[in-house]
């Protein structure tokens, strides 16, 4: 089986085929630097099965709303595609994409080395105005390493306790992230960053076949508050993006939160649903909707199955139960 030999590369993809629990993200390279409310790392196996599920190697992935961009790094360190378009709209997320894409990751890497990190240096340093893009980068990953949940949205404050009580030191691995942003100067010339919109990105990219996108949206209506208490650009027309995922010529995948509205939406563009275990910030066990035209790929995996069996499921339970 595709699965049984995509394990033995990947050793952390035989937790979705054998075991029916969350993959353990520790067992995935950290290719970002970022800590991202929302990240994606635990998706990445999935992922693989994906792209190795295609009939030809994709040339180009879009990722509309990129974030941390995970995805698009494993993509490309992975050598699954020749270039990766990253879109994000947050400008100090931005800005340390722009700094790798523009030769600036050995910068960051040397500031990240050298800057001797106390509670006080961090709020001196957040307080100036930065004068070149590369400062705003550092700054911002600064914040996203210091701040709790790695969350960069208005209201966002400074981590209290952090792991083993080490507060805003615990999330900061200068050596670590240095290594992070000096591999990611390799792969700047196969990154396209654009601070744009990702649905007139998506639109642009509609018309080619060799493009794939990997669409990992903000909350949905019914979680619009915990959207903005985690990110800057959270509202965003879905109905719209659905409607631009008809037009594509190339595959695609939807991760969203697992709300109804969204599997109405799915059902009414005809596409296909299935529900993925993942761990949140709290390491509870939950379930994320994944969306496409053809998942039948993802049924060789025990642990993912179609909403509507879980409904069938509930429904019988509540029948038996009188």
């Amino acid at each position: 089986m595709i699965a049984r030999r995509q394990a033995v590369l990947y050793p952390e993809l035989s937790e979705i085929i054998e075991k029916p629990k969350p993959v353990n993200v520790a067992s995935v390279p950290q290719r970002s630097p970022f800590r991202y409310p929302g990240g994606k790392t635990w998706f990445v196996p999935t992922f693989r099965s994906w792209i190795a599920h295609m009939q030809s190697k994709p040339g180009i992935l879009v990722e509309p709303f990129a974030g941390g961009g995970i995805i698009s790094l494993t993509a490309l360190f992975e050598n699954l595609v020749r270039k990766a378009v990253m879109v994000e709209l947050d400008d100090d997320i931005a800005a340390v994409w722009e700094s790798v894409v523009n030769g600036d990751a050995e910068w960051i890497a040397d500031r990240i080395l050298t800057f001797e990190l106390t509670k006080e240096n961090v709020i001196k340093e957040i307080k100036l105005s930065p004068n070149t893009q590369r400062e705003k980068a550092f700054q911002t990953i600064l914040k996203n390493r210091t701040f709790h949940g790695g969350i960069l949205a208005e209201g966002s404050g400074f981590l209290k306790y952090g792991e083993n009580g080490k507060g805003i030191s615990s999330r900061w691995y200068p050596a670590t992230l240095a290594k992070r942003f000096k591999c990611l100067s390799y792969m700047a010339n196969k990154i396209d960053f654009r601070c744009d919109d990702g649905l007139k990105v998506m639109q642009k990219f509609a018309v080619s076949r060799d493009a794939i996108f990997f669409i990992d949206p903000p909350y949905t209506a019914g979680g619009k508050k915990a959207g903005k208490r985690l990110y800057k650009h959270y509202d965003i027309d879905h109905e719209r993006l659905f409607e631009i995922c008809e037009t594509l010529k190339g595959d695609f995948l939807i991760t969203y939160d697992n709300a109804e509205e969204v599997k109405v939406m799915a059902r009414r563009h005809g596409f296909q649903m299935r529900l993925t275990p993942m761990s949140n910030t709290h390491h509870a066990t939950m379930e994320e909707l994944v969306i496409g035209r053809d998942l039948s790929w993802m049924d060789r995996f025990p642990a993912i199955h179609e909403p509507d069996a879980e409904y069938a499921v509930w429904k019988m339970k509540k029948k038996r139960s009188g």
